[in-house]
């Protein structure tokens, strides 16, 4: 069963991505996999108030994890895998993917205007490391464009 990697944040780059890693999926009878990512937080001043902000910044990340995987379940009627990670993205994405070898593609948005973003710049750059291609979602594509191409 092939496997799409999304990550899942609030931007419009995640939401083609998951667009497109649910569509794939779709078509070739695979499932996709959420991986919502929680940065470390820098401040540290005080352990419980830090401790306090990243349990609420992991709080936000399963709810968006969650809304995306009913939103897919809905639309195709599988109920996606959810991983919800604290740490550098890059970092968290390279050992998610070491660590699920089923993982089929990885599929990344890039931002509409500017640079494309962190992990596609990083991805992109080391996609010969990896054990799967990587997809990278045009940030400019339409709902109706996404289909079309997945």
């Amino acid at each position: 069963m092939r496997v799409y990697l999304a990550i899942i944040d609030e931007t419009e780059e995640a939401r083609a991505a998951l667009r497109f890693a649910a569509r794939r999926a779709a078509k070739t009878g695979g499932m996709v996999h959420l991986l919502a990512l929680v940065p470390r937080q820098s401040f540290n001043a005080f352990g419980g108030v830090q401790a306090t902000m990243e349990e609420e910044a992991r709080d936000r990340a399963e709810v968006l994890a969650n809304s995306a995987a009913g939103e897919l379940m809905y639309e195709s009627g599988k109920m996606p895998q959810i991983a919800v990670r604290v740490g550098d993205a890059k970092t968290v994405v390279a050992e998610y993917l070491a660590e699920h070898e089923e993982v089929a593609a990885l599929v990344l948005g890039a931002a509409a205007e500017g640079a494309p973003g962190p992990l596609v710049t990083h991805f992109s750059t080391h996609v010969g490391t990896l054990h799967c291609p990587v997809f990278i979602v045009p940030g400019h594509l339409s709902a109706e464009q996404i289909d079309a191409l997945s």
